[in-house]
């Protein structure tokens, strides 16, 4: 069956245009797509904070409950009253998955109801300190962790409705059928012309090809290359450069995609380190006062403890206010590490400082602090210094034996600040040395889960170590116990 190079043309014009077309049209549609995603995640991301941080100032400031006793007394009215905040309906499960609050009228009758059929498998990645979501029908269910005083209480879910994007999407869509129809048409039609022109000057190329097969030689060129094949070899370079313009557009959007799921990975990362690093931040003044109103029970008619106890409790109590006011500081400007203000310390007198906080709880485990300093001086940060070694006075005391010791040292040489910390408790076994500065690892899950260890003070405090210039390191040291080695520059 013989076709025309005519019909041939046309085909091929035609496919060409409808290929064209539609890459262009799904890159476009599917960015567009994305874009929406990403703004709907940084929109649900942003409620979230809001929500944990009113849940966190409900639990501080109601009656201290038990997180699960507090999420049932208390869920229905915290759905309720975050609905009105977020403008979302809102649904809080506790740390057992028990659906225990909704906006939603009906939705829950009494606390304890079962209401999470729907979203099994989110809910149950969501109890993981992750964030799930789903799509059911024309809404999107959004859960994240909904964190406690020490660990994840529960998970928050916010019901997002999509009504509005998919009736832009499908307007979208729309748009792109029918002016996609109409170039195309219009394309094909001056195309259609411009190929016509060009299989004339084939023919007669054909013809001529003919001739000379009979051996009819022609006196001059059939076609000049200015003419008919001139202007085919431009319109050639022309659609290879449109070619090339759709590709390069498809990459630059492909680009951009890629960017922006980069942003919301580094954005989701950098939310959990934030969350992790408030609750240690807040845990590291309320271990304080919890060992001193331990004491005051337990010796409630020394004069001296009572003082003492006053005075640390106090110093506490105004450091809790000021990270809570740097924490809604932090949340209005979108920021997600504490500013440092560096300050000369002298090392001696800041150890001392802190033992006296840490002395307490010390006393309570029947435990000895000794100290032997030097005078000596770092440019540093002191809350950063206060949280490193508290956190790991914390640990030494924690995981220390019954008449236990615990010793710190300090001493300058080589221009640096050496401080060593040594205790005599459990010790740490050498397969996990490796890991010990890893975040959420710890050496003895049960006896952190008694103490209250979450496994990310050891990865704060070198992250904290590093940012002020300096080092640490797990020493290997003979027979029981433990020892962190730090050094700063030093100041003369």
């Amino acid at each position: 069956m013989r076709v025309s190079i005519k019909l041939k043309f046309s085909l091929f014009l035609a496919l060409l245009l409808i290929l064209a077309l539609s890459v262009l049209s799904f890159f476009v549609l599917r960015g567009v797509d994305r874009n929406q995603q990403a703004q709907i995640e940084r929109y649900l991301a942003q409620h979230v904070k809001t929500v944990n941080l009113r849940v966190k100032q409900t639990y501080y400031t109601g009656t201290r409950l038990e997180p699960q006793e507090f999420m049932k007394q208390r869920g229905r009215q915290l759905a309720v009253e975050l609905a009105g905040f977020t403008g979302l309906e809102v649904t809080l499960y506790d740390a057992q998955g028990r659906l225990t609050g909704s906006s939603a009228q009906g939705k829950l009758s009494k606390p304890g109801d079962d209401g999470r059929s729907e979203v099994q498998d989110s809910l149950a990645y969501a109890l993981q300190n992750k964030i799930a979501y789903q799509q059911a029908g024309d809404s999107l269910l959004y859960l994240a962790p909904l964190q406690g005083p020490e660990q994840q209480m529960g998970v928050v879910q916010l019901q997002y409705s999509l009504k509005d994007s998919l009736s832009f999407q499908q307007t979208l869509k729309n748009l792109f059928l029918t002016t996609g129809l109409s170039v195309l048409l219009l394309s094909f039609m001056i195309g259609y012309l411009y190929f016509n022109r060009a299989a004339v000057a084939i023919s007669r190329l054909k013809l001529a090809a003919e001739e000379i097969r009979k051996a009819h030689y022609i006196a001059a060129p059939p076609v000049k290359r200015t003419d008919e094949l001139g202007e085919l070899a431009e319109g050639i370079y022309y659609m290879s450069r449109e070619i090339e313009s759709s590709i390069a557009a498809k990459d630059e959007e492909r680009c951009k995609l890629e960017l922006a799921v980069q942003k919301l990975q580094a954005l989701e990362q950098q939310q959990k380190q934030y969350i992790g690093n408030i609750s240690h931040e807040f845990k590291t003044p309320l271990t304080s006062i919890k060992a001193y109103v331990d004491l005051l029970n337990m010796y409630d008619d020394d004069p001296k403890l009572l003082l003492d106890a006053k005075v640390n409790i106090a110093k506490e109590t105004q450091r809790l206010y000021e990270m809570v006011e740097k924490v809604l500081q932090l949340t209005a400007l979108e920021k997600y590490d504490f500013e440092s203000q560096a300050e000369l310390l002298e090392v001696g007198e800041e150890l001392r400082e802190v033992c006296g906080r840490m002395n307490g709880k010390a006393e309570r485990f029947g435990l000895t602090l000794t100290l032997d300093t030097t005078v000596s001086h770092i440019w540093m940060d002191r809350e950063s210094f206060v949280h490193i070694f508290i956190n790991l006075l914390d640990n030494a005391i924690k995981y220390n034996v019954p008449q236990g010791t615990v010793h710190i040292h300090n001493e300058t040489r080589d221009k640096r600040v050496w401080i060593t910390i040594r205790d005599t408790g459990i010790g740490i076994p050498a397969e996990s040395r490796a890991k010990i500065f890893e975040p959420f690892y710890t050496v003895n899950r049960d006896r952190s889960r008694q103490s209250g260890g979450t496994g990310l003070g050891l990865s704060l405090v070198r992250k904290l170590v590093e940012k002020q210039n300096g080092t640490i390191e797990l020493l290997d040291i003979e027979g029981g116990g433990s020892a962190f080695r730090l050094s700063f520059p030093a100041e003369s």
